[in-house]
């Protein structure tokens, strides 16, 4: 499973000219699947990004995390994210999940972080988006499961 968090002061997600889902201060978070993930996968990804202390205190230091901030989550999927580039110039996606099984696992991310930040606004899985944002720092950060310690 891969994340990629952006830390945002703003972030939207649209479909359709429609607007899906939008936050204040936060984090934007783009989430691949490929076919080995799992919930105990998604609950150690969740844990980390949840934990993670990439917030400026007082003294502008990355200290403080999203609870402490009183930030938001906008979660999108994103299948790409496990693109295989390595021959030609069309990127292949054979290590992406199913999408059965990504829906479902995107769905199980959903929850879990709702559990802990009730306003969690989303994308539509498998739709074609359009996600706007102003990122804060910039401040982008890539977690990938397999090389997150086991807890």
């Amino acid at each position: 499973m891969r994340f990629v968090i952006q830390r945002v002061k703003s972030a939207k997600v649209s479909i359709h000219g429609e607007i899906a889902g939008s936050i204040e201060q936060g984090l934007l978070v783009f989430v691949g699947i490929c076919e080995q993930d799992t919930e105990k996968t998604a609950d150690k990804m969740i844990k980390k990004l949840i934990g993670l202390r990439i917030f400026e205190d007082e003294n502008g230091k990355t200290n403080l995390d999203l609870k402490t901030v009183n930030g938001n989550l906008l979660i999108i999927s994103q299948f790409t994210l496990y693109a295989d580039c390595k021959k030609g110039n069309r990127p292949s996606f054979i290590r992406s999940g199913s999408p059965e099984m990504a829906k479902k696992l995107y769905n199980y991310i959903l929850e879990k972080c709702r559990e802990q930040f009730p306003n969690t606004q989303q994308g539509e899985f498998g739709a074609n988006m359009q996600v706007s944002l102003t990122n804060d720092g910039p401040f982008t950060i890539l977690l990938d499961s397999n090389e997150i310690e086991r807890s």
